[in-house]
């Protein structure tokens, strides 16, 4: 299951400092193993020059605007030097993970920000070479936390733990996604998982949709909620 407490006395793995942003937690609330955490750091360089934006025309605020997106192209420029690797089989990837001393982890976890949700966040386009790499490594055997069953296919994570998949992963790989057949298979998986409860759980069994845990988890209600008005608007024939 899950680790809820960090290394080294509470401030988790040492980092270099090169200018990204520490989380010792994921968005799971399970401990980072590297503290920079990519998917997170692409995520406050969007809501960097956005809040650069509401100080601009709203607040009027030049000063804290520019520090702002400074901040952010700081931010930006040591993703682009430390969280893009050569990955072995699927080429420039994105990392999960980093420490700054060269450390890198390939994975991908099923709460947002996550790798895959990158697009959805407006961190990076859905068309971004290295996303699409990135994408294909995660959603394939090349990420630990991604499995294929009788039910579904899809990314857990070590919260609840293996052979888990999180029906915010199958919602996030759709809202993701411009391939038809992708989003259909991925709204027919959710729609023969939810265990007769019809509402979206937090995780099921790769093999069992019936062994699940947590009956109402509205982050993935709303989620989904989501998926179905964002295909009724661009593919209404898939509905």
């Amino acid at each position: 299951m899950g680790s809820y407490t960090a290394p080294n006395g509470g401030y988790g793995n040492p980092v270099k400092p090169v200018g990204l942003i520490c989380s010792i937690f994921r968005p799971s609330d399970d401990a980072t193993i590297f503290p920079f955490l990519v998917p997170s750091n692409y995520f406050a360089v969007t809501s960097l020059h956005q809040l650069a934006e509401m100080y601009r025309v709203i607040g009027k605020d030049i000063t804290t605007a520019n520090s702002c997106e400074a901040l952010a192209v700081e931010v930006h420029n040591a993703l682009e030097k430390y969280a893009i690797a050569q990955h072995p089989v699927y080429g420039k990837v994105l990392a999960y993970e980093v420490d700054g001393f060269g450390n890198q982890l390939f994975m991908d976890d099923a709460n947002v920000p996550s790798l895959l949700a990158l697009p959805y966040l407006g961190a990076l386009s859905l068309h971004d070479p290295v996303y699409q790499n990135t994408r294909r490594m995660i959603l394939s055997s090349a990420n630990p936390y991604f499995f294929k069953g009788k039910v579904a296919d899809g990314i857990g994570g070590p919260h609840v733990g293996l052979n888990y998949i999180w029906p915010m992963s199958i919602i996030m790989r759709a809202l993701t996604s411009t391939n038809k057949k992708e989003i259909i298979q991925c709204i027919s998986w959710l729609k023969n998982t939810h265990a007769g409860t019809g509402f979206m759980h937090e995780s099921f069994n790769k093999d069992d949709a019936a062994d699940f845990t947590r009956k109402w988890f509205a982050w993935a209600n709303t989620l989904f909620g989501e998926l179905i008005i964002k295909t009724h608007k661009y593919y209404p024939e898939i509905l």
